[in-house]
């Protein structure tokens, strides 16, 4: 199974385009920061991660304001059949409205 969900920011995101054959997508980056326990030991994990939003949801996540915090739902595949770099592909979003499910780092 390759299933990914995280709580994170939208930091970047580009235009929404189209693909040769039709298909709308919108690019991004997304951020993540919390406190996780592993091994007994809270740990701070943080990470930048390109993302994708193709198909339907891209209509929304293209009026998703930036800085916004969401709880992603989606996959990872790489960026190209030739790359060694993953992308985050979103297949849902929804707006997380409490911060205790993120901390920023700040």
């Amino acid at each position: 199974m390759n299933q990914l969900q995280f709580v994170g920011l939208i930091t970047e995101r580009e235009v929404l385009r189209y693909t040769p054959a039709g298909l709308p997508l919108v690019n991004a980056v997304l951020q993540h920061s919390s406190q996780q326990m592993e091994a007994g030991i809270a740990r701070l994990t943080e990470f930048e991660i390109a993302a994708v939003a193709a198909g339907e949801i891209s209509n929304r996540f293209s009026t998703a304001p930036l800085g916004g915090t969401y709880e992603f739902t989606g996959f990872l595949a790489k960026k190209n059949r030739h790359s060694k770099s993953l992308v985050f592909h979103i297949i849902d979003f929804r707006a997380v409205m409490t911060a205790q499910h993120l901390d920023t780092g700040a």
